[in-house]
């Protein structure tokens, strides 16, 4: 009898989705910006990066400008890469998945594409295309914020079930705990949550391998995932417990977006914190809170500086 072959499934840990930073008042991309992110982001322990994702912004990059971010990702970092597909509709996707190919080559572990319809069969028809078309494994994206597209989690089973180049599953729609309780356990890849990290801790208690998304302190989600798969709740509860009130406010309705590349360009990891069109900017009513969110959490990171095993 054949013994059973191991499904191949993403790291678990923290995969840092990566912020397209702009410039100044021409909003042109800000490749040196992005240099030193995601050389940031290899220096203190992230598994990999997650690139052109939602918090990308790269729905409204050109495709050059794509490019353009993903040659700077690989010319600056040699973790593995997750690219983000856009487009809904399957030829655009495979156009995205073949160019994300070009650029990123064997350092493309995967890219991320959203769940198309509440329909199984319909997204297992949209993968199987894009997997025939360019052999891409695929992070299934279930984000109906971003999508539109509301899926129940029986449905995502039955795609992951059915379709083995799918290597992990990014749960996103809330309440995320429940959806990652359901998936784990009927799924032999990792699932990780997003949103900011803001339910990271009982994502982990839920069967979650870690979390993929942004954050202006992404220390405090590997710290946080290192030590739950080292000692358990209480340890994780401890690492990410003084970075709660940021997290929580930078996940604020319709300005999150906004308000992260604010935090990232005060913490000095990037040059300027413009958003493109359609997203809101920054709300200057804001900028006395997120200042003394942010001292908390700097002090909270230099803390943790002094302690073994930490940053």
């Amino acid at each position: 009898m054949q013994p059973t072959v191991a499904r191949e499934s993403l790291p678990a840990g923290v995969w840092g989705v990566v912020a397209t930073p702009f410039q100044g008042s021409t909003l042109d991309v800000d490749t040196d910006s992005l240099a030193e992110l995601v050389e940031h982001y290899e220096s203190i322990g992230a598994t990999g990066l997650t690139v052109l994702g939602v918090f990308g912004e790269a729905a409204a990059l050109t495709v050059e400008e794509r490019s353009q971010v993903l040659e700077t990702v690989v010319e600056c970092t040699s973790l593995p890469l997750v690219v983000g597909v856009t487009a809904l509709a399957t030829r655009p996707a495979i156009q995205e998945v073949l160019a994300a190919q070009d650029v990123a080559g064997p350092r493309l572990a995967a890219v991320m594409v959203q769940a198309n319809s509440a329909t199984p069969q319909t997204v297992i028809a949209h993968l199987d295309a894009i997997h025939r078309a360019t052999g891409a494994k695929v992070v299934l994206q279930d984000y109906p914020l971003a999508s539109g597209v509301s899926i129940p989690t029986k449905a995502l089973v039955s795609v992951v079930s059915a379709c083995d180049y799918v290597i992990a599953v990014k749960a996103e729609a809330p309440p995320t705990s429940v959806a990652i309780a359901e998936l784990s356990p009927a799924v032999d890849v990792s699932v990780f949550g997003g949103l900011g990290g803001q339910g990271l801790l009982d994502e982990l208690m839920a069967g979650a391998a870690g979390a993929m998304t942004g954050f202006s302190y992404p220390e405090a989600l590997i710290a946080c995932v290192r030590a739950w798969h080292q000692d358990g709740y209480e340890a994780a509860h401890r690492e990410l417990l003084p970075y709660l009130p940021l997290i929580n406010f930078e996940q604020q309705a319709k300005v999150a977006l906004a308000i992260r590349k604010e935090c990232l360009r005060e913490r000095g990891l990037i040059k300027a914190s413009g958003v493109r069109s359609p997203a809101a900017a920054f709300p200057e009513s804001l900028r006395t809170g997120m200042a003394t969110h942010l001292r908390e959490a700097a002090a909270a990171l230099e803390a943790a500086k002094t302690t073994v095993g930490s940053f």
